[in-house]
C-alpha cells in the first residue's frame, strides 16, 4: 500500500479537494433525515403553511446539493485515479526497459504484461473509491451513529452494540482475502503466458493439428485461475449477507423498541421515521466498508506484485561499478576466459517473490546446479575484422552477443570493447556501438522507413544504402509506396526473407562501429545471402562483423571461425585449419556443401 499512497501524495491537491467536495456531499446527505424528522414532529403539527414550504424547499435545496456534490466529487475522483494509473503504468513500463537480462528472465513477460493490465487497474479502482466511498461509507456509519445518539441515546445503543460484530467479520475475512487475491494474480500470469504463446505460435499449433491439446492446456490454466478467484470472490463476498443479517437484527429491535417508546409517549413518531432512514443510511456505511476492504485486497496483491518490479535494482541506466580492467587497445573485442549461466541470481529473491514466483522461477531455470551456457571462452577480434561463430543449436551462439552487449554480466572472465571492460562502460554508450540482427527481431507495424529508421533521425542516404546493402533495394523499388510502404503488426505482410533483409537494413544504417548478424540469412537463398555478404565486407570495411550462422557456406570466408558445442569452444581458427583441425566442423562442411553441389 506504500507504493498507492506515494503516488497519491504527488496528486494530495486535487485528491484532497475530491474528498472534500465528497465530506460536504455526505454532510449534506446526513442532514435529510434530520430535517425530514423535524417537519414530521415540529412543522406539520403547528399548521402553519409558510414553515412547511420553508422547510420543504430547505430540504428540496438540501437533496438537490447532495446529489450534485456527490457527482462532481465522482468525476474528480475518476479522473484522480486515472492520472495515478496512468502514472504508474508508465513507470513501470519505463522500469521493464531498464530490466536486465536476469531480471526479465526472473519475472517473466507475462507476468509483466499482467501487472501492466490488471494489476494496475485494480489500484485504479481503489484509488477512486478512496477519494469517493473511503469517504462517504465511514460518514454514513459514523456521522449515522452521532445523529441518532443526539436524537435518542437509548435506541442509538441498539446500533452501537453491533459494530464489535461488524468490524470482527470485516477484518477476519479481510485478512484471508488479501493472499487469495494474490494467488488470482499469480494464477493470471500463467493463463496470460499461455495464451501468448498461442497467439504467437498460432500457425504452428495449427501446422502440428494442436488444437485440441492446446484449448484443453489453455483450459486447465483458465480453470484453475476462475476456481482460485471464485473462491477469494466467495470469501470476500461473505462479510455483505452477515453484516445484513445482524443489522437487520438490530433494525427490528429498533422498530420493536421505538413503537413501545413512541406509545409510552418517550419520543415522538419522528424519531422512528429518522431513525429507520439513518440505520439505513449506517447500513450503507457499512456495505460500503466491506466493498472498500474487498478492493483493498486486490489492489494490496497487485500493488505488491508491482512493487516488486519497480524495487528491483537499476541495472541498466545506473552505471556498474569500475572495474579498472584494460586489456590491449589493438584488439577491437576481447573475450577471456569468459563464464555463464542463465538464471544466475546476485541476490536472493524477497519474500513476496518466493511466495508468489517460486514456480515460476523452478520451471525456468531448474535448481541451483544448472548447466553453464559458456564455458572458458576466449577470442579476440581487432577493428575491421570478421569472426563467424558456427555450432549446433543450443551451443551457446546467440549467448555471446547478450554478454558483449551486457545484457547479462558474465560469471566469470572479462569482456573488453576497444582494450576497455564492458562494465565500465555507460550501457547506452556501449550499445550505440552496435548493429544487431538478433534471432528473434522485430518489426514494427510502421512504414518500412521509420521501421530502419527507429527514431534515431537517420540521413535518409544512409537508409537507402543500407537497404542496398542489405539487398532489399529490388524488393524496395517494386513497392508502389516503396520505403513508405506501411508493414503490419509483426511485418505479418512481408515474408521470412524480405523480414530479414529488413533487419540488417536497419542494423546497417546506423553505420555501427560493430555489426552483429546472429543467424540473419536463414530465410535467404545462398546467392542473396552471399551478395550480401560481399557488399557489406566491400561498403563497410571499417566495421568489425560478427556473423553467426547454421551454414557453413555464411562463415568460411570470414577472418577466423569459433566453432561451439555445449557452451564450449572445440574448434578456433581459419576455415582451413578447421577443416584439418576440428573433426565436428569438417562433418558440417561436408554434410552441408555436398548437400549444396547436390542440389
Amino acid at each position: 500500500m506504500k507504493l498507492i499512497f506515494s503516488y497519491v501524495n504527488k496528486h494530495k491537491k486535487l485528491v484532497l479537494l475530491a474528498i472534500l467536495i465528497k465530506f460536504a456531499g455526505s454532510v449534506s446527505e446526513l442532514s435529510l433525515p434530520y430535517i425530514l424528522e423535524y417537519i414530521i414532529d415540529e412543522v406539520v403539527p403547528s399548521g402553519e403553511i409558510a414553515k412547511v414550504l420553508i422547510w420543504g424547499s430547505l430540504m428540496f435545496i438540501t437533496a438537490i446539493l447532495f446529489r450534485t456534490l456527490n457527482i462532481i466529487a465522482n468525476k474528480r475522483a475518476v479522473e484522480n485515479a486515472h492520472n495515478i494509473s496512468y502514472e504508474m503504468r508508465q513507470r513501470l513500463f519505463e522500469k521493464t526497459m531498464y530490466l536486465d537480462g536476469n531480471q526479465f528472465d526472473e519475472t517473466g513477460l507475462p507476468s509483466l504484461i499482467s501487472r501492466m493490465t490488471s494489476d494496475s487497474y485494480n489500484v485504479q479502482s481503489f484509488t477512486q473509491q478512496l477519494q469517493s466511498l473511503c469517504v462517504r461509507a465511514p460518514m454514513l456509519l459514523i456521522g449515522g451513529l452521532i445523529m441518532t445518539m443526539l436524537m435518542d441515546f437509548k435506541l442509538s445503543l441498539i446500533l452501537i452494540l453491533l459494530l464489535p460484530i461488524v468490524i470482527l467479520i470485516i477484518y477476519f475475512i479481510t485478512s484471508r482475502g488479501i493472499p487469495m487475491f494474490t494467488k488470482v494474480q499469480q494464477k493470471l500470469d500463467t493463463v496470460v503466458r499461455i495464451m501468448r504463446e498461442n497467439i504467437t505460435g498460432i500457425r504452428v499449433v495449427k501446422a502440428l493439428s494442436k488444437e485440441d491439446f492446446e484449448k484443453r492446456r489453455f483450459n486447465a490454466a483458465n480453470s484453475e485461475m476462475t476456481k482460485s478467484d471464485i473462491s477469494a470472490a466467495t470469501v470476500m463476498a461473505m462479510p455483505g449477507p452477515l453484516i445484513q443479517f445482524f443489522l437487520n437484527i438490530g433494525l427490528s429491535i429498533v422498530v420493536f423498541y421505538g413503537s413501545y417508546r413512541v406509545n409510552q409517549g418517550e419520543i415522538k413518531p419522528g424519531v422512528i421515521l429518522a431513525f429507520l432512514t439513518y440505520f439505513n443510511m449506517i447500513t450503507m456505511g457499512v456495505m460500503g466498508l466491506t466493498r472498500i476492504f474487498t478492493t483493498l485486497s486486490k489492489a494490496s496483491a497487485s500493488a505488491n506484485r508491482i512493487a516488486s518490479v519497480l524495487d528491483l535494482e537499476d541495472k541498466e541506466s545506473v552505471p556498474s561499478v569500475k572495474s579498472d580492467t584494460e586489456k590491449s587497445s589493438d584488439d577491437h573485442i576481447c573475450f577471456d576466459h569468459v563464464s555463464f549461466s542463465y538464471g544466475n541470481r546476485e541476490s536472493k529473491p524477497s519474500t513476496y517473490e518466493k511466495n508468489s514466483d517460486a514456480d515460476t522461477i523452478k520451471a525456468d531455470f531448474g535448481d541451483e546446479s544448472r548447466e553453464k551456457a559458456l564455458t572458458d571462452i576466449s577470442f579476440t577480434i581487432k577493428k575491421g575484422e570478421t569472426l563467424g561463430i558456427i555450432g549446433p543449436t543450443g551451443s551457446g551462439k546467440s549467448t555471446i552477443v547478450n554478454l558483449l552487449m551486457h545484457f547479462y554480466d558474465a560469471e566469470e572472465g572479462i569482456i573488453c570493447v576497444d582494450g576497455k571492460n564492458i562494465i565500465d562502460y555507460d550501457k547506452q554508450e556501449l550499445r550505440r556501438k552496435f548493429g544487431t540482427v538478433f534471432q528473434s527481431d522485430m518489426i514494427f507495424q510502421n512504414t518500412l522507413y521509420e521501421n530502419i529508421d527507429f527514431e534515431r533521425k537517420l540521413d535518409a542516404k544512409d537508409i537507402n544504402n543500407a537497404v542496398e546493402d542489405a539487398m532489399a533495394g529490388e524488393y524496395v523499388r517494386s513497392l508502389t509506396e516503396g520505403l513508405d510502404y506501411k508493414a503490419d503488426i509483426k511485418g505479418a505482410n512481408l515474408s521470412g526473407g524480405q523480414k530479414q533483409r529488413m533487419f540488417v537494413a536497419r542494423a546497417l544504417a546506423g553505420n555501427p562501429e560493430i555489426l552483429i548478424l546472429d543467424d540473419s540469412s536463414s530465410a535467404l537463398d545462398y546467392k542473396t545471402d552471399a551478395a550480401m555478404r560481399k557488399a557489406i565486407l566491400e561498403h563497410h570495411p571499417n566495421t568489425t562483423l560478427i556473423m553467426i550462422a547454421q551454414r557453413v557456406s555464411s562463415v568460411m570466408n570470414m577472418d577466423n571461425i569459433l566453432v561451439l558445442d555445449n557452451g564450449k569452444c572445440i574448434g578456433y581458427g581459419k576455415h582451413e585449419d578447421l577443416l584439418k583441425n576440428c573433426r565436428d566442423y569438417r562433418d558440417t562442411y561436408e554434410i552441408q556443401m555436398g548437400s549444396a553441389v547436390n542440389s
